[in-house]
């Protein structure tokens, strides 16, 4: 989707998938030693603000300047400090070996720039990096409960399993479950979750 969609969803005075993490993402940092984290696509901020305050150092994008606004006054509002660069997924960059983790929360996008973050995702990790994803499955169409109704923009088994094959799958499940995250994550929702470990 384009920038200009975000920067208008994100304009409202809430946080419109709430000021706190998502659970997931919570739940797999809580086993991980801090160290540098990338967050693609982190939209207001929720999830990178949340690391941050678990003592992660942070490098966050998105598309949104509406989004990079309010993710650094929920890092001042949380007293941290996170970097958010404003950057196309398909052309950001930083360097090989430099994440300790990697986040993909909801990260929605097109087959290929999919493609070409995943492959970057690989060559951020360092050895024993690790990514972390919780994104819609297709079975999400059926729900009104969010993400796109783009059947190609949504995540598989089959898909994950293909393009981050470099990596040791720890968990790979596709579950049914009841999320609340702020207006437009509330509901029964298919999912897919993966972590993996280079």
């Amino acid at each position: 989707m384009q920038a200009n969609f975000w920067d208008e969803r994100y304009s409202a005075s809430e946080y419109i998938y709430g000021e706190a993490p998502n659970t997931f993402f919570a739940g797999q940092l809580q086993k991980l030693k801090p160290g540098h984290i990338i967050l693609p696509c982190d939209g207001e901020g929720r999830n990178g603000v949340y690391a941050a305050t678990q003592g992660w150092t942070v490098s966050a994008f998105d598309q949104s300047t509406e989004g990079q606004k309010k993710a650094l006054q929920l890092a001042a509002k949380k007293g941290v400090t996170i970097s958010y660069d404003i950057a196309d997924a398909a052309e950001v960059d930083y360097p090989a070996n430099s994440a300790d983790a990697v986040a993909l929360i909801f990260a929605h996008l097109p087959p290929e720039p999919r493609a070409i973050l995943l492959a970057k995702v690989l060559s951020w990790l360092k050895p024993g990096g690790r990514l972390i994803l919780e994104a819609y499955n297709p079975a999400q169409l059926n729900n009104d409960t969010g993400g796109p109704k783009d059947v190609s923009m949504l995540y598989t088994e089959e898909i994950l399993a293909d393009s981050l094959k470099a990596l040791h799958t720890e968990m790979l499940e596709t579950l049914r479950l009841h999320i609340e995250e702020g207006t437009y994550h509330t509901g029964m929702s298919d999912v897919i979750r993966y972590v993996g470990v280079k």
